[in-house]
C-alpha cells in the first residue's frame, strides 16, 4: 500500500489523487459524450460540478450513519480541537453508495432546474459512473482505508496508517477486483451507449449490474467498519434494495412498452 507521499512539506493522499483523476477523466468523457449528442457542454460541466458536490456530501453522510455508536462523542466535546477530532472520526470516511445517492439527487435537481434532457444525461452517466469508480477503488487499495479478507493470495500491507493491525497480513485485493469489474462495466455501457441500445434504461441497468457485483464482493471484504444491517453489510443491504427496485422498474417499463 502507498497511502500518501510528502510534497513540499505537505502530505498528499493517494486516495485524493485517484479521486481527482477519476473526476477529471470521467468528467472529460461525460462532457464529450454530451456534446456528441448535440447538447451544451457548459450545461454538462455545471451538472458535473453539482453532482460532485452531491457525491462528496452523500458519501460522508452515509459513512456517518454507519458510525452511530460514536455520536455520543459529541457530548464529550470541551473545545474546538475536540469538535474537529469527533467530526473527523464520524464523518472522516466515505461510502460509495452514499456518494452515488447524493450524486443522483444533485443530478436530478440540476436536470430539473436547468430543464436538461434527463434520459440522455442518465444514459451517459451509466458509463461515466463506473469509470470514475474504477479510479476510486484503486485509490482505496493504495490508501488501505478498506481491505479484503485474509487470503493466501493477495498483498500484505506494510504501512497501513488507518488499521495498523492488518500490516503484515496477506489480504485478498478486493479493491482491485472491484476496480476491474468497474472497468468492464464502463466498456459494456460505453458500447451500449454508442450503439443506441436500451436508450433511457442504461442507468437502471448499471444500478442492477453493480448491485450484484457489490453484494458478491462484500463477502471478500475484511473491514468491519462499514457497518451491518440484519446480518448484511450496509452496502449489501443497499445492494439488495437497489436490485429489487431495478428489477421492478425494468419490468414495469417492459409492460408499459408492450401496452404502449
Amino acid at each position: 500500500m502507498f497511502p500518501s507521499f510528502v510534497l513540499f512539506g505537505r502530505e498528499i493522499s493517494m486516495y485524493a489523487i485517484a479521486a481527482v483523476a477519476g473526476l477529471l477523466t470521467a468528467g472529460f468523457y461525460f462532457t464529450k459524450c454530451i456534446k456528441k449528442r448535440g447538447l451544451d457542454d457548459i450545461d454538462a460541466t455545471i451538472f458535473l460540478l453539482w453532482v460532485a458536490i452531491g457525491i462528496f456530501f452523500g458519501g460522508h453522510i452515509l459513512y456517518a450513519l454507519t458510525q452511530l455508536d460514536k455520536f455520543g462523542y459529541f457530548l464529550k466535546i470541551r473545545n474546538l480541537q475536540g469538535f474537529k477530532m469527533v467530526v473527523s472520526v464520524i464523518f472522516g470516511g466515505s461510502v460509495f453508495y452514499g456518494g452515488l445517492f447524493g450524486g443522483i439527487v444533485a443530478g436530478l435537481i440540476t436536470v430539473k432546474a436547468k430543464k436538461l434532457d434527463l434520459a440522455t444525461y442518465a444514459d451517459v452517466s451509466a458509463s461515466a459512473a463506473p469509470l470514475f469508480h474504477f479510479f476510486g477503488r484503486i485509490g482505496c487499495f493504495l490508501s488501505g482505508c478498506c481491505y479484503g479478507i485474509e487470503s493466501r493470495f493477495g498483498f500484505a500491507a506494510q504501512n497501513n496508517p488507518y488499521v495498523p493491525e492488518v500490516n503484515g497480513v496477506t489480504r485478498f485485493p478486493v479493491q482491485l477486483v472491484e476496480a476491474g469489474f468497474n472497468l468492464v462495466l464502463f466498456i459494456v455501457f460505453y458500447r451500449l451507449l454508442k450503439s443506441g441500445k436500451c436508450q433511457g434504461r442504461l442507468f437502471i441497468l448499471y444500478l442492477l449490474s453493480y448491485s450484484v457485483i457489490r453484494f458478491s464482493l462484500e463477502f471478500l471484504r475484511g473491514d468491519a467498519v462499514r457497518g451491518f444491517v440484519f446480518g448484511l453489510s450496509t452496502s449489501q443491504f443497499i445492494s439488495a434494495i437497489i436490485f429489487v427496485f431495478s428489477c421492478f422498474y425494468l419490468l414495469g417499463a417492459k409492460i408499459q412498452r408492450k401496452n404502449g
